[in-house]
């Protein structure tokens, strides 16, 4: 905990951290020390115990550390108690000691909010490193913890991990809790988990951390345990990949030939490729984006009623959300539901899809300005920037982004594998295939830890 917190004092420059609480950690820490003395076999029982790490600015909070949304508008209150996800992650051995950035109401996949402070790529500074889960990505790729809290409703958590070079795991609707404040209040579409620099510890966060909630029964397909069976062998499947967009911004060359080698290294290990035509494909991203549109305004709207604290364009949002109608509302989750069945009968032919997360590189610092009105620009950009994100958000289905080589800059070449319902566990398996194959390998160590 103490290098943890040195650590974040060197790097304050890249704003991963909105909100320290430093005192928290230590009293977390010094009480892990004092069980491990007392019952050293049940504490190490637990997957993480004593890893320092950090929440983010939206989703589940934990006691003694305020949840704003990067937002003026909103009372910054520690709540007296933990979510129900951050209960479990302290239950496995976690230590909060802040919160991260995000972008106001996780707005953007860029975390630049007017309150600042502005989340920077500690690959390139004048880079983003993605939103909303972009100061998670930024603490964890900079070695400030070894994972970090994060949520993902339109590509939050895949993206920022995309950014930064790690691994960022969008769970199967319904196998995170998502209670008893957060609930469903935008539509299914949101899931809460971590970023990290390892398919284990994702595995181990996953495993640890999801099921058991109220009305929610895990399929036994969901194939848990994960973290000691990465390395099975993966029945032969059918891999269906794409390699570049039938709409907007076109796939960057680097990007296309990453998710090329990793259908290769694929087929070298058993595995069929299946070339799947963009076009198939762009009229459930389009679906995908009216979905997300729609949810995301309509639910600002019910929560802001004051605008006058808010960003420009947070308040544009919430405007374009009252102006929607019931009728509106209802169209949106019936698209959602078609959405789910047709990517669900792709499934029938394919196992996996393979697909680019990003379009390019990190776009730079100030690529998603908040001083204006224009919300479907907005969408517009983050669609570009990373096509592929929110078709898992409104299907349900699990999603991971991960690193497959880097650039000649530097910066990660991220591919993501979707999967049907359940899947969570197969998707870390095949990554950990493209793993071997392209090894990843960090510029920092992680904080405490032996370089």
């Amino acid at each position: 905990m103490d290098e943890a917190l040195d650590r974040q004092v060197e790097l304050q420059s890249l704003g991963a951290i909105s909100f320290l609480a430093a005192d928290l950690g230590r009293e977390g820490a010094a009480a892990i020390d004092a069980g491990l003395k007392r019952r050293p076999k049940y504490f190490r029982l637990k997957p993480f115990t004593g890893v320092p790490f950090l929440m983010k600015d939206l989703g589940a909070a934990a006691a003694g550390l305020p949840v704003v949304c990067a937002s003026a508008a909103l009372p910054s209150i520690p709540p007296a108690e933990d979510a129900e996800l951050a209960r479990r992650f302290k239950a496995g051995g976690l230590v909060p000691f802040g919160v991260t950035t995000v972008p106001e109401f996780g707005l953007s996949l860029s975390s630049e909010p007017a309150i600042g402070p502005v989340a920077r790529n500690p690959l390139d500074p004048a880079l983003t490193p993605g939103g909303s889960s972009g100061g998670a990505a930024a603490a964890v790729a900079a070695g400030i913890v070894a994972l970090a809290h994060a949520t993902d409703a339109g590509g939050s958590t895949r993206v920022p991990a995309a950014c930064c070079g790690l691994v960022g795991l969008k769970p199967t609707r319904g196998a995170m809790p998502g209670g008893p404040d957060f609930g469903n209040h935008i539509g299914g579409i949101a899931a809460e988990l971590v970023v990290s620099r390892s398919l284990r510890d994702t595995a181990l966060a996953l495993e640890h951390f999801s099921g058991s909630g109220e009305g929610y029964f895990p399929d036994p397909d969901l194939d848990l345990p994960l973290s000691g069976r990465l390395d099975e062998a993966v029945t032969p499947l059918r891999i269906g990949i794409v390699l570049d967009v039938a709409e907007g911004r076109a796939i960057e060359p680097a990007r296309r030939e990453a998710v090329a080698h990793a259908g290769e290294v694929l087929g070298r290990a058993g595995h069929t490729l299946v070339t799947l035509d963009p076009a198939r494909l762009a009229p459930l991203l389009a679906d995908s984006e009216m979905v997300f549109d729609r949810i995301i305004c309509t639910n600002l709207a019910r929560n802001m009623p004051d605008l006058s604290k808010v960003e420009r364009l947070t308040a544009a949002v919430a405007r374009r959300g009252l102006a929607m109608t019931a009728r509106d509302y209802q169209a949106a989750e019936s698209t959602a539901v078609r959405v789910a069945h047709a990517l669900w009968r792709l499934f029938d032919e394919v196992d996996i899809v393979l697909t680019p997360m990003l379009s390019g590189p990190p776009l730079p610092i100030g690529a998603f300005p908040f001083d204006h009105d224009d919300v479907e620009l907005q969408w517009r950009r983050m669609s570009d920037f990373a096509p592929y994100a929110m078709l898992a958000n409104v299907a349900g289905t699990p999603a991971l982004s991960l690193p497959h080589g880097t650039d000649g800059a530097g910066l990660s070449l991220p591919i993501q594998l979707i999967g049907p319902m359940a899947s969570d566990g197969l998707l870390l398996r095949l990554a950990r295939v493209l793993q071997r194959a392209v090894p990843w390998s960090y510029r920092t160590t992680i904080a405490g830890l032996p370089s």
